[in-house]
C-alpha cells in the first residue's frame, strides 16, 4: 500500500491542481461556477507571494490524489496572523483513509512555524464529511456568519 506524501505545490502542478480545483468547485452541496482561467491566474499570483500562504500538494505515491491551501492575514482579535484553509480536497476515490486529517495536521504544523496564532475555515452546510472532519480536529462552530462583498466582481 503506498502512503501519503505531502508537499508544496509547484508551478509545475498547476494541470492537477486546475483539475482538482474544478472537482471542488463542483461537486455538491455548495457546487460554484469554476472559472479556469481566473483560477490559474489566482494560483500563479499566489505562488508569488509566500507571504500570504502555501498549497500543498497530496500525493498516494506520485499520483496527486489532493491539495490542502493555507491563507494568512492578520487580525487584531487574534493578536497578529490568523489563517483559513481556504480549500480541502481529496479525490473521491482516496477519501476515507484518513488524507484530509494528515493533511490538516500537516497544515497547523507549517501554519505554527509561520506565526499563525488561529486557523478559520467554512464548511457548506450539509457537507456532513467535511465537518465532522474538523469537529475532530478541534475546529469548532461559532455564532457568527461569514459575509463577502466582492469588490472588484469584474476581475474575479
Amino acid at each position: 500500500m503506498l502512503r501519503l506524501t505531502i508537499r508544496e505545490v509547484t508551478l509545475e502542478d498547476e494541470p492537477d491542481l486546475l483539475r482538482m480545483m474544478r472537482l471542488l468547485a463542483e461537486q455538491e452541496p455548495g457546487k460554484i461556477q469554476f472559472d479556469k482561467t481566473a483560477a490559474r491566474a489566482t494560483f500563479r499570483r499566489f505562488l508569488t507571494l509566500p507571504a500570504f500562504g502555501r498549497v500543498w500538494l497530496l500525493c498516494e505515491g506520485s499520483l496527486p490524489v489532493g491539495y490542502i491551501v493555507l491563507t494568512i492575514g492578520f487580525s487584531f482579535e487574534f493578536h497578529g496572523h490568523d489563517a483559513f484553509i481556504d480549500e480541502l480536497y481529496v479525490d473521491a476515490a482516496f477519501r476515507r483513509r484518513g488524507f484530509g486529517r494528515q493533511a490538516v495536521a500537516l497544515l497547523e504544523k507549517k501554519a505554527r512555524e509561520m506565526g499563525v496564532n488561529a486557523i478559520h475555515l467554512e464548511v457548506d452546510r450539509g457537507n456532513d464529511p467535511a465537518f465532522e472532519l474538523y469537529r475532530r480536529n478541534g475546529y469548532e462552530a461559532h455564532d457568527r456568519f461569514l459575509m463577502t462583498k466582492w469588490l472588484n466582481r469584474e476581475s474575479q
